[in-house]
Parts: C-alpha cells; sequence; structure tokens
C-alpha cells in the first residue's frame, strides 16, 4: 500500500468488458512532507475519491482483494480516503 493524492481523472470510451463502470483515477504517490514521488499511475477507485484527495491504495494482487475488483485485470485500486495520519515526532496531516 502506498500513501497518495487524486491528480486526475482517466476517461477509456473502450476496455476490457470486465472495466465496465468502473472509474479510473490518476494518482500521484506523496511523500510523508506532501511531496510527489515517482509517476502517477492509473487506480480503480472503489471509494468515490476526487481530484485532491488523500488517498491509500493497493497494489499487485491486493488490488483484486475488494468487492468491486475481485478477478478484474486491476493492477491498483484507490482502497480509502484518508482524513487525516500522525507520525510522532514528524508529519501530520488533516484532509
Amino acid at each position: 500500500m502506498f500513501y497518495g493524492r487524486v491528480v486526475g481523472t482517466v476517461w477509456a470510451t473502450r476496455k476490457d468488458p470486465a472495466l465496465e463502470g468502473m472509474s479510473l483515477m490518476l494518482v500521484q504517490r506523496v511523500r510523508l512532507d506532501g511531496s510527489g514521488e515517482g509517476t502517477p499511475l492509473v487506480a480503480v477507485d472503489s471509494v468515490s475519491a476526487g481530484v485532491g484527495d488523500p488517498v491509500l491504495v493497493a497494489q499487485g494482487s491486493s488490488a483484486r482483494q475488494t468487492e468491486l475488483t475481485r478477478d478484474r485485470p486491476v493492477d491498483a485500486v484507490i482502497m480509502a480516503v484518508i482524513e487525516g495520519f500522525d507520525v510522532p515526532g514528524g508529519a501530520t496531516e488533516d484532509a
């Protein structure tokens, strides 16, 4: 899993039938200091996240464990919208 932020929405007019009805979002991995890291990736949105939301993303076989993504061709899923976190002696965020 990783902490990220939704930076955009992806539209696909033609896609595998197993993905019909799924929302695709562009997610940027985020460091605890709030700076972006690496290349954004496309993730299925299972929790109705919006652009700008801090999120928790699962990848690989774990991405196919949600009710929405089970047995579908998915490699990343947004599985939580983060409302805040606290790292003792370090970073905090309230979304």
